[in-house]
């Protein structure tokens, strides 16, 4: 064997109890499994793994590092976490497919994501292309984690049609429909949309229907995220159950929550709606992280009109007084689509991250707590950073509720997604932590999983739903993408004041056989390629 890892708690993925075991790994695979009293394994090289727990590679089913692995080797973020693939291309938004007018329009949109990509050289178009440059990394030599990517929505409206609000002539639906086969063909596992994001938000059932029918014939699945999460919620579930049953394609609804104020306590009502339709056939699972803000971009909370025709046309809009003034009503009265519905409540909003240096003052800040001391109204505050970022600033928004989060993470169909925005001088803690939160502070500290089932959650369950048959289990003939860890002192280190901390108790990570984490350091292994689950076409 390559390696021995002996005496590991081995915590297979499948959710069953944990046993004692030696793992032996050879070419980047799991070679064999011996229990106590099974023939002993030798290796080049032995790892002495009493007191740790030896699990699959965590998977990140809702990342938002579609740049960040191409400007970062070290990648820590998430590599220092147990996480062994993440899955891009979320909220409808990302960097393939496009044209160069699609790209500089969705560049500027999701800023407050990704940075402006300045330092990138977007040498790619198509979606097959990207994976490509995943590929390469850096120097040749790969990416830090293994990357699967779901086609964005939004993106492939915007490249067939432009950022306006009308529904799609037939052929600009074929277009869509084309781009969505070609990039399934190319490596996709599925298509992602963000319904309070423009201009995903614009299409309308029928258009999402047809999409999903194309991505159900490559055995793909629809990620969405869904038109509200607060005053309409149950009702946004209820129609991406039905978009997806009239199309018969798999649902994975993208950081499944209730939040607001009008929501409290009622994840039993959707846990409820999920179990009426899994009874029924459908097929669904869910993502959340572990905790209770959100995160996301300041511009995402106006009107959806606010925003059509891109971000230029929003930038002219929130210029123009008038137009301001209707922006505001939308937001603080009447509750606007970019803000679920709610009225938007400023001292809920907190600034993670802006793009300009200059601007760093109100990060840390809530809108009202930085509209009260410059003796102006909250609105005022949130116009002026928007037009002086050109709409890059990222926001926490602190608007959930722990018992949802509790009862929604314990639902059988449930696994991990971090939904980790990594930029910003602020960013949100769980970019940096959710995994060992959910192993330190949701098994172990609160007993609201088992060790086991936290596991499975963020391991076999993921690479069930990408139909990823080599991965997510410890098992003879898997890919050595493993995790060891310290039950009892596992930990995220990151936390909303200090949201960089490195987690504690994971000293082992292997990506593909090789230590990317050893001895709780980074090595310089870059063992991460895209994952591809279909073939491309001829």
């Amino acid at each position: 064997m390559d390696l021995v890892i002996r005496g590991a708690r081995v915590v297979d993925g499948t959710g069953g109890p944990s046993y004692r075991a030696d793992v032996g790994v050879t070419g980047g695979r799991i070679a064999a499994l011996r229990r106590a009293g099974d023939p002993a394994l030798s290796g080049r090289r032995t790892l002495d793994a009493h007191g740790l727990a030896l699990a699959p590679g965590f998977i990140d089913m809702h990342a938002h590092s579609d740049l960040a692995l191409l400007r970062d080797p070290d990648h820590s973020a998430k590599a220092a976490q147990g996480v062994t693939l993440e899955v891009l291309g979320q909220d409808g938004l990302s960097y393939a497919p496009v044209d160069a007018r699609t790209l500089d329009g969705v560049r500027t949109a999701i800023a407050g994501w990704n940075g402006d990509g300045s330092d990138i050289a977007f040498d790619w178009r198509s979606v097959g292309e990207y994976l490509d440059r995943l590929d390469r990394g850096f120097g040749g030599q790969g990416i830090a984690v293994n990357a699967a990517y779901l086609i964005p929505q939004g993106t492939v409206r915007a490249y067939a049609m432009g950022w306006d609000d009308r529904p799609p002539t037939d052929a600009e639906l074929t277009r869509m429909k084309e781009l969505v086969a070609r990039g399934l063909e190319e490596g996709a596992v599925g298509l992602s949309s963000g319904l309070t994001y423009t201009p995903g938000m614009y299409a309308r059932d029928a258009e999402l229907t047809a999409l999903c029918r194309v991505v159900a014939a490559y055995g793909g699945y629809y990620c969405p995220h869904h038109r509200s999460y607060g005053a309409g919620a149950l009702r946004a579930y209820e129609e991406m159950i039905a978009v997806t049953r009239e199309a018969g394609c798999a649902l994975h609804l993208a950081h499944a929550t209730l939040n607001f104020r009008v929501n409290e306590g009622r994840a039993p009502e959707l846990l409820a709606l999920l179990d009426a339709a899994l009874a029924e056939g459908a097929d669904i699972t869910l993502d959340t992280y572990p905790y209770t803000p959100g995160c996301t971009t300041l511009v995402a909370l106006l009107p959806s009109w606010a925003s059509e025709g891109g971000p230029e046309a929003t930038l002219a809009r929130l210029r123009d007084e008038a137009t301001a003034a209707r922006i505001r009503h939308g937001l603080e009265v009447t509750g606007s689509d970019g803000c679920h519905g709610v009225p938007v409540e400023w001292d809920t909003i907190e600034i993670s991250g802006v793009g300009d240096p200059a601007l760093a003052g109100y990060v840390g800040r809530t809108i009202r707590q930085s509209a009260t001391a410059r003796g102006e109204q909250p609105w005022t505050t949130a116009r002026r950073l928007l037009l002086a970022d050109r709409l890059a600033p990222t926001i926490l928004q602190h608007v959930g509720h722990e018992e949802n989060v509790r009862a929604i993470m314990r639902h059988r169909t449930h696994t991990g997604g971090s939904d980790g925005i990594l930029r910003g001088a602020k960013p949100h803690p769980r970019a940096y932590g959710t995994f060992p939160h959910y192993l330190g502070r949701y098994a172990r500290e609160l007993g609201v999983l088992s060790l086991e089932e936290a596991v499975a959650h963020l391991t076999g369950r993921p690479a069930a739903r990408l139909r990823l048959s080599d991965r997510g289990l410890v098992r003879e003939g898997h890919r050595a993408d493993l995790v060891l860890f310290d039950p009892a002192t596992v930990a995220a280190g990151a936390t909303f004041e200090a949201p960089r901390t490195a987690p504690t108790g994971i000293p082992y990570v292997l990506i593909d056989g090789r230590f990317v984490i050893a001895d709780g350091r980074r090595t310089d292994a870059l063992a991460g390629r895209s994952v591809r689950r279909t073939p491309v076409r001829a």
